[in-house]
């Protein structure tokens, strides 16, 4: 009785120092974050035409439009696949389970989000002009805020 007693005590130590650790770990990484704005382009292994046109022209217009933007790392554009066990929390954290669009707006540490998923899918293939200035003013929009 005592033995299981013992037990329990060091295994709840451990899962409280543990927990504890992590929860500074955490803070210090967000403390260490830089302010930014995030494009992120969630998809699966399997994509249509709409799908690999998101991707494409978000990357582009990030690239081209807002090249210092990337160089000084205020603003990111990632492209996440879901399918892989690496993104699984990402994709959760967002919840999406296929192709989404978001724009996520981070200051001190907290985070801001829109998504843009279904604009994009309304325009990204069939108006890409469209696309690329309406995701360029929510980007410049969002590096002002």
């Amino acid at each position: 009785m005592m033995k299981n007693f013992l037990l329990g005590t060091v295994a709840l130590l451990l899962v409280a120092c543990g927990s504890r650790a992590t929860s500074n770990a955490n803070s210090e990484a967000v403390q260490n974050e830089k302010d930014r704005v995030e494009v992120l382009y969630f998809h699966g292994k399997q994509r249509c035409a709409t799908c690999m046109a998101i991707e494409k022209n978000a990357a582009e217009t990030v690239e081209t439009l807002f090249a210092d933007e990337v160089k000084k790392g205020t603003l990111v554009f990632r492209s996440v696949d879901i399918s892989t066990p690496e993104n699984e929390r990402l994709a959760d954290a967002y919840e999406v389970t296929w192709s989404s669009l978001f724009i996520s707006r981070w200051r001190n540490g907290q985070e801001t989000r829109e998504n843009l998923t279904e604009f994009a899918f309304g325009n990204a293939r069939t108006a890409p002009d469209t696309f690329r200035s309406g995701l360029a003013k929510k980007i410049t929009d969002a590096l002002n805020e």
